[in-house]
């Protein structure tokens, strides 16, 4: 069972200096409730969080705590100073955290079609600014829940950064700001944002695209999708017969086909209804573009023991039999 995927030219020159160890994608239904307005998922976002920890340092104590903001509900703000000493800076592998939006974001992009363009619309200009607002509060949110793991993350938007499109697809991108907060020592946190483009005047640029145009130059050793299922399932996983897709294999032209199980029957993907930005085609589609530049993908259930198994590369090679998620690679 093959289905074809549209190629994107990327141009080869990096700005990325040394190797990214991994690209993590926090997919918005794993960390929002979908389908309550603009709700944090706390007990998965604070699980997702430490795993991400776990798996960017070795050192099994947990550094000092950075979000020395006041969280509600709370008079004082949290901090110590006396906790950091004179030790030296914890060293941290090279992550990128992209995250999509939920419930935050989606509401506002679908009500005034941001995705569509016309910006010289009313209702398109307050939807953009709208879209904005609630997403870039979830990004806020995430960063805080890093950086209480001692993660020291940092918020890039792709609006504010330089991110452009061209009829959807990623046009131009200051990508080189990313490589040099990870230069320093910090983990960038970007997300799907909306975004100028060229011809529509703007669009909503997926946090699935942002993935596959950064692993394109930063070349990461794998890349991780986090989402609330186990990973790509032959129709919708709510279905009683639905099989769990463990392989797909992506060929040079990007087509794919599932490897296991082997399967009978097509393959249906949905869209939920307020998604702007493809859904589990899109998913699919992005992780095969990825997959062709050699790079594994592995797509998992988020805050579960399968999801730190990913995080921490020890999937590289062969996929364990007890591993549940879904495993994108070249067939090369």
């Amino acid at each position: 069972m093959e289905h074809n995927n549209q190629t994107q030219t990327i141009s080869t020159h990096s700005p990325f200096t040394q190797p990214i160890r991994c690209i993590v994608k926090l997919g918005g239904a794993a960390i929002t409730c979908k389908n309550e307005l603009e709700m944090i998922n706390e007990e998965t976002l604070q699980k997702v969080s430490e795993q991400l920890r776990q798996a960017m340092i070795t050192s099994s104590e947990k550094p000092p705590g950075m979000d020395w903001s006041k969280r509600p509900g709370s008079s004082e703000i949290c901090c110590n100073p006396e906790e950091f000493g004179d030790q030296s800076v914890v060293d941290f592998s090279r992550f990128i955290v992209v995250h999509g939006a939920g419930s935050f974001g989606h509401f506002q992009a679908s009500k005034s079609s941001v995705h569509k363009g016309q910006l010289n619309k009313p209702l398109v200009k307050a939807g953009f600014v709208a879209t904005r607002i609630s997403v870039t509060t979830l990004t806020l949110e995430i960063i805080r829940a890093l950086a209480r793991e001692g993660i020291p993350s940092v918020g890039m938007s792709p609006f504010s950064s330089g991110w452009f499109t061209r009829e959807r697809q990623v046009s131009s991108a200051d990508i080189s700001s990313v490589a040099k907060a990870i230069d320093s020592g910090f983990t960038p946190v970007l997300h799907g944002d909306a975004v100028l483009d060229e011809i529509l005047g703007c669009t909503i640029l997926s946090g699935d695209v942002i993935i596959s145009h950064l692993a394109a130059y930063s070349k990461p050793e794998y890349v991780v999708f986090l989402t609330d299922v186990y990973g790509v399932y032959d129709r919708p996983p709510t279905e009683p017969d639905a099989i769990l897709l463990k392989e797909i294999a992506v060929s040079e032209d990007g087509s794919w086909s599932v490897v296991k199980p082997k399967l009978q029957n097509s393959i249906e993907l949905t869209v939920a209804a307020h998604d702007t930005t493809g859904g589990m085609q899109t998913k699919i589609s992005e992780a095969a573009m990825i997959a062709k530049l050699g790079i594994d993908v592995y797509i998992v259930k988020a805050a579960t023991s399968h999801s730190l198994r990913a995080l921490t590369g020890e999937l590289r090679g062969n996929i364990p039999d007890d591993w549940l998620g879904t495993v994108v690679r070249s067939s090369r």
